[in-house]
Formats: C-alpha cells, structure tokens, sequence
C-alpha cells in the first residue's frame, strides 16, 4: 500500500509539481489540504507519511509554520512529520525550531537533495 503525504496550502501548479516528483519517484500517493481546518480534519482521519506545508497558504494566506506549531502541539498529531515548502533560509529554519524536518523550496523540486530530504519518510 503506497504511503501517503498532504500537501498543504500549495496554489494548483505547484501541487501538481509536487505530487508528480513524489508519485513518480516513491510509492506514494499525494492528498492536497487547503487551510488550518481540513489539515486538522485530514491528519486525525488518516495516516501520514510526512506533511508538506506551504509557507504561506495559498487559499488565505495563513502562515504555515503556525499551522506547524499546531500540529506539533497536538497530542495525537506531534510524531507526524512535517516539512516547510518555502525558498526562504529563514522560515526553513523557522520550521525547524517548530519542529518541523529540514525542507526544500519550489526552486529545488527537480533536484537530487529534495529526492534525499524525502527518502526517509516515503523510501
């Protein structure tokens, strides 16, 4: 059974970027989240391999690393992996502190690193 990532907050373009390499490149499937709310809702009704939020949301703006905070927060959420897509220095390690696992940006999707960031949670 393939493994499962969502995508968060990502505009239509980039989602279909990321759930190519991802598919394509694992034995994964990608589910897409829009906001706060349907993340919740998703990550306690299903089981992720890893979660990939957008720096900013697309369909609001929310920040993503407060969505991060969030979901670390949780009791039943915390041990999930979460990853910052983002081509800022600054918000990766932001993320990072949140808890979050080192990210890429959308610079970065077609490179060899992004695949090795992405190994160990959907290898």
């Amino acid at each position: 059974m393939p493994k499962q990532v969502l995508d968060v907050g990502s505009c239509g373009y980039d989602h279909s970027s990321l759930k190519s390499l991802i598919e394509r490149s694992f034995d994964a499937k990608v589910l897409q989240a829009h906001g706060p709310a349907d993340t919740l809702k998703m990550l306690r009704e299903q089981t992720f391999a890893l979660v990939v939020i957008n720096r900013k949301l697309d369909r609001d703006h929310a920040d993503g690393i407060e969505l991060m905070k969030t979901i670390k927060a949780d009791e039943q959420l915390a041990e999930t992996p979460v990853m910052l897509l983002s081509n800022y220095e600054d918000a990766q390690a932001a993320a990072e502190e949140a808890g979050a696992v080192p990210g890429f940006g959308k610079l970065a999707l077609g490179k060899e690193s992004t695949l090795k960031k992405l190994e160990p949670f959907l290898g």
